[in-house]
């Protein structure tokens, strides 16, 4: 997945440091990722999402907000309405470079910063938050006894995540007007999926109910069982990005992936989304996606199928499918078929004389229905012609062509 830095210009002047994750094949839709409260776009839940998006034919613009991270400018000058006008600047840059954003994801308090900003944002279809406050002023717990200190003196140094910051009362003041509620009256037709962590100890899961139930229809919760507030786990981050990209396809206009003339059934994209480990993402076609990984005992994640799975897969509905077709143009009494698949290597008479071993797919087929005993056989035999078995069975060929790098 090609990641390239960039800058625009934040709502002061100031220039802001991103990051556009772009598909490796033709872009379908364009989206935003606000990153939460003194944090940064390169924290590993924004990079995981992204990039699984991305792998979808979705760009991902995630960038610093003013003062914070590789972003220019003072963080003690900004406030909650200047994310907000950051956001506003950061989508009319990715409209005028590569097409307006139609998906906007924000991070605790980047997903109240989201819900605010998607009202004026009109090309907007859907927006996702992640451990977002009901209230942006819930941010100001973070602040402990510095809280009296910049009430009073009108300015205090406060430590969050190890960095020190200087928090005015300007701040407070600002963020204390800012209704999420009312901006989520005034949502229209954009769709909302709340995620949320119940163990989320920074933003209590409590904050999710009154999201959504202040948010009007089309909306969806979906709660991150064992995760917390940052998202650091990388099976909970990757849970996140599939359901955040399976979510938005059901409202984004999506721009058609063409098909190739001499690949029917369309492209399967295998792209690497762990360099650290073996987890793949696959795209079939731009449409369906899945996920292939390894056992833990072979250094994966066990986050997907491995790749002998994925193979049994294909023949075990290859072969029901076969089957049923027969079945329904002969009018056989077939009420429903399993086909269990599972792979082995093990010695062989041709492969005894050499040493080495074979692949075994077996399969156990279970027909329910008022068959008799003539229709078992003869759909047992059809099993036998599915195409993947053939395949399997005979030889196919494999040209593998260097495409150069992404």
């Amino acid at each position: 997945m090609p990641s390239q830095k960039i800058t625009f210009p934040g709502h002061s002047g100031d220039m802001l440091a991103a990051r556009l994750d772009t598909p490796d094949g033709p872009l379908r839709a364009c989206a935003i990722f606000a990153h939460c409260f003194t944090c940064s776009k390169d924290i590993a839940a924004a990079r995981q999402i992204s990039g699984h998006l991305a792998a979808q034919g979705i760009a991902v613009l995630r960038f610093d907000f003013t003062g914070l991270g590789h972003s220019d400018g003072e963080f003690g000058n900004t406030d909650f309405s200047s994310n907000i006008e950051d956001l506003v600047a950061a989508a009319a840059f990715l409209e005028a470079e590569h097409g307006a954003p139609q998906l906007l994801i924000g991070h605790s308090l980047g997903g109240a910063a989201v819900i605010r900003a998607a009202t004026r944002l009109p090309l907007v279809r859907a927006v996702a938050t992640i451990g977002a406050p009901a209230d942006p002023a819930h941010v100001t717990n973070n602040f402990g006894a510095a809280l009296d200190k910049i009430r009073d003196q009108g300015a205090a140094e406060v430590s969050l995540g190890g960095r020190n910051f200087t928090i005015r009362k300007a701040f407070l003041d600002d963020i204390s007007g800012h209704d999420i509620a009312e901006a989520l009256g005034n949502f229209g037709k954009r769709a909302l999926l709340v995620l949320h962590a119940p163990l989320d100890a920074v933003v209590g899961i409590e904050n999710a109910a009154e999201i959504f139930l202040a948010a009007k229809h089309p909306k969806s919760f979906v709660t991150l069982d064992t995760a917390d507030h940052l998202v650091s786990q990388q099976a909970d981050a990757t849970y996140a990005a599939e359901v955040i990209s399976t979510w938005s396809r059901r409202y984004l206009a999506l721009a058609p992936c063409p098909v190739p003339e001499d690949a029917p059934e369309g492209v399967v994209r295998v792209r690497e989304a762990d360099a650290a480990g073996f987890l793949q993402d696959i795209i079939i076609n731009a449409r369906h996606e899945l996920r292939a990984d390894e056992p833990e005992s072979f250094g994966g994640t066990d986050l997907g199928p491995s790749p002998y799975q994925l193979v049994s897969a294909g023949l075990g509905a290859c072969t029901s499918m076969t089957m049923r077709m027969y079945a329904r143009r002969k009018k056989m009494p077939l009420a429903h078929v399993v086909v269990d698949v599972t792979h082995n290597k093990q010695h062989a008479d041709e492969a005894e004389k050499s040493g080495g071993k074979v692949d075994v797919f077996r399969r156990e087929i279970r027909m329910e229905g008022d068959l008799s005993a003539e229709d078992r056989a003869k759909l047992m035999e059809i099993a036998d012609k599915c195409p993947v078995h053939k395949t399997l069975h005979q030889s196919a060929e494999i040209v593998s062509v260097e495409m150069g790098g992404a």
